[in-house]
């Protein structure tokens, strides 16, 4: 087998439009296609983060929260590479997302930080 990269990431939201929202307006994701599953009754929504990863955002009626704190075994959590760590975190408060201080990675020296989504998912912010 020979992994090529990641394709998509695939989010559980409590809120859809709300997590339709922040995905699109206040990280910038733009849409690709916006699908209602009528016998789900769900929505599914795929979003680009780049040209070659994308986000799969799905609705379900009442999914069962998921414990993140203290850290729970599974998917740690979701980074995202930026140019700019710095403007990255004041367009985020700008739009009223807490962001937590910035850190150096003590193994690559690189600065990154945390924010979470509206279901609380930990996003990480990592400057290249």
């Amino acid at each position: 087998m020979h992994v090529t990269g990641v394709h998509h990431v695939a989010i559980i939201c409590s809120d859809y439009e709300r997590s339709k929202k922040f995905y699109t307006e206040i990280l910038g994701f733009s849409i690709i296609e916006e699908t209602f599953r009528a016998a789900r009754n769900s929505y599914k929504l795929d979003l680009r983060v780049s040209d070659t990863v994308q986000i799969e955002l799905f609705s379900f009626p009442t999914p069962p929260s998921r414990p993140s704190k203290p850290e729970a075994c599974g998917l740690r959590h979701l980074a995202f590479a930026v140019e700019d760590l710095d403007r990255a975190v004041t367009e985020l408060t700008a739009q009223r997302v807490q962001v937590e201080d910035i850190r150096i990675d003590e193994i690559t020296g690189k600065r990154f930080t945390f924010f979470q989504d509206p279901d609380n998912l930990p996003l990480e912010l990592y400057e290249n």
